[in-house]
This record gives structure tokens, C-alpha cells and sequence, in this order.
């Protein structure tokens, strides 16, 4: 599943006002989500099946039943993920060095993407296997640069 995919799902389930979405399971799925967990968009990840967040069920089933289950979270009735867009596209891919990602995170523009705002992340593909997915703001701090794939906001 491409990254674009992925943001399109997540923000369909969150404009449908669903408690809970199922995606593939997959590397680069698991490593944007758990930035979305880490940045407080979604409250809960989990294990499971094509019926259900079963982690018990995730260890018996092949890999085309496998999927990651994540809760949407909503704050006074309204989505806390209003956006999420992709920037880094299969026909234009977007690397940054880290002078790069460090001035989005400061308030700068860099390669005509629009800086970071208040309560923004941006995602960032990085070539070390330990944190191969990072937020911008964590890649800043280890000193790596990437790809950067989406932000959400």
C-alpha cells in the first residue's frame, strides 16, 4: 500500500466519524501510524485480523489476512486529524537533508513545502534501519535526513 493510500484512509474514516480503522499491515503502514500514536492523533494501535484487532490471531493468520488497527480519536465530537496530505508522491519524491528539515521545523519554507504549524507533523523516510520512521522534529534531533512522505495537522 503506497502512502498516499494510507492518508486517504485515514482521512475518510475520520471524516465518516468511524471509532476505528483497519489498514494492511505492512513496515512502512506500522511506522506512520505509530508517529500518528506518538503525535496524538490516534489513541491505540493493535494487532489483528481482517475481523478483528486480535493480536493472539495476528500471530496465526498468512500475511494477506494481517492488519493494524488503530482508534480514531475525537475531541469534543470533532476529528483531532483534520488533514492529512502527501508530499513525497511515486512521480515526484521529495528528499531533504537535515538544514532542510530543520527549517520546516523552525517556520521556513523549504522546497516549496509550507513549514510546520502549531500541533503539525511531518513524516520522514530516513535511510537508517534502527529509525527508518520518524517525525520531523525526531529526525532534527538524531541528525538524519530522508524522504519526506506526508504531514498531518
Amino acid at each position: 500500500m503506497l502512502p498516499h493510500d494510507l492518508c486517504a484512509r485515514i482521512q475518510n474514516a475520520f471524516r465518516a466519524r468511524h471509532h476505528r480503522i483497519a489498514v494492511n499491515h505492512s513496515t512502512q503502514n506500522l511506522g506512520i501510524m505509530s508517529i500518528l500514536l506518538r503525535g496524538g492523533f490516534v489513541s491505540n494501535l493493535t494487532r489483528g485480523t481482517l475481523a478483528e484487532p486480535s493480536p493472539a490471531a495476528f500471530l496465526t493468520v498468512g500475511d494477506a489476512q494481517k492488519r493494524i488497527w488503530a482508534d480514531l480519536k475525537y475531541r469534543d465530537d470533532f476529528p483531532v486529524l483534520s488533514t492529512m496530505e502527501v508530499i513525497s508522491k511515486p512521480s515526484k519524491r521529495v528528499f531533504m537533508d537535515l538544514a532542510e528539515i530543520r527549517r520546516l521545523c523552525t517556520g521556513r519554507r523549504a522546497q516549496n513545502i509550507k513549514p510546520l504549524g502549531l500541533g503539525e507533523i511531518i513524516v520522514v523516510r530516513t535511510n537508517d534501519k534502527e529509525n527508518e520512521w520518524l517525525e520531523a522534529r525526531e529526525a532534527v534531533q538524531m541528525k538524519l535526513s530522508g524522504e519526506v512522505i506526508c504531514r498531518a495537522q
